[in-house]
């Protein structure tokens, strides 16, 4: 066993520690986990408050598509929460591939860690394109390569990592299993002629590498938390002169903007 698996054995959560993440019993533990480890948590008050802070004027639901363990919904008035599957805490169960939302309905859907876990993407990125009016988005946090998230991805996690993939497809082992973390990397910098050539109907509004160090520090929802909540501040602080300084990242904010409908006729 190389080390970095033996360090990440030892860091494992014990709340999660051996269980599939394709059980639904895991989504609950993270839930519970998310909002127990307090630097974590506010991760993902930054990451709420950023995409909150995308969504277009105007009327349309918006929709957070795998919800997860998360709480968008506390930063959100009527958010439509989901998942793949269900739980009690989220509106519906669907699938991102074949959305149950009317033509023009949305003005926004907004994801964390989901793009990368969807096997047809281009089946979502059309069925999004219907479903969202006019200048609505997509905004997302996703994972992102860089040489830095290269050691980690490689090392300490458990998902698929494969950024010489020549497809934007991969195996569906299973619900959240099923991945490739390199993806959205893949589609909106190593393919983005591609994605532009395919997909007239959405343009790259925003995409910002973000954050290479304070999720490392907060363990995720698989680690243990490597420091207190009151030292977030700080970290932030350094994170953001390593973020301007360098190209170290961990994840990155896209945003698609929906461009003319009169164009896809």
């Amino acid at each position: 066993m190389r080390w970095t698996s033996k360090l990440a054995k030892i860091l494992a959560h014990p709340l999660t520690r051996g269980l599939s993440v394709d059980n639904p019993k895991t989504t609950v533990l993270r839930r519970q986990i998310i909002r127990e480890k307090k630097f974590l948590k506010l991760i993902y008050k930054e990451w709420y408050a950023t995409l909150k802070g995308t969504l277009p004027a105007g009327k349309g639901g918006v929709v957070e598509i795998g919800s997860g363990a998360g709480f968008m919904s506390e930063f959100i008035p009527d958010l439509i929460t989901s998942d793949v599957f269900y739980n009690p805490w989220t509106t519906l169960a669907l699938d991102g591939r074949c959305l149950p939302f009317a033509d023009q309905s949305l003005r926004a859907i907004l994801m964390i860690d989901v793009l990368h876990h969807l096997p047809k993407v281009r089946s979502f990125l059309n069925n999004a394109a219907r479903c969202i009016g006019e200048g609505g988005v997509i905004s997302m946090v996703e994972p992102w390569v860089t040489p830095w998230s290269k050691i980690f991805f490689r090392n300490f996690q458990d998902e698929p990592f494969c950024p010489e993939s020549k497809t934007w497809e991969f195996m569906e082992n299973g619900p959240l299993s099923g991945a490739n973390v390199a993806l959205p990397w893949i589609i909106f910098e190593r393919d983005r002629y591609l994605f532009e050539r395919q997909f007239p109907q959405w343009r790259i509004q925003r995409l910002n590498p973000i954050m290479p160090l304070t999720y490392l520090l907060s363990g995720g929802v698989s680690l243990r938390s490597l420091m207190p909540a009151f030292t977030f501040s700080f970290w932030q602080s350094v994170e953001n002169v390593l973020t301007r300084l360098t190209s170290m990242a961990l994840f990155a904010i896209i945003v698609l903007v929906r461009t003319n409908l009169q164009a896809d006729h």
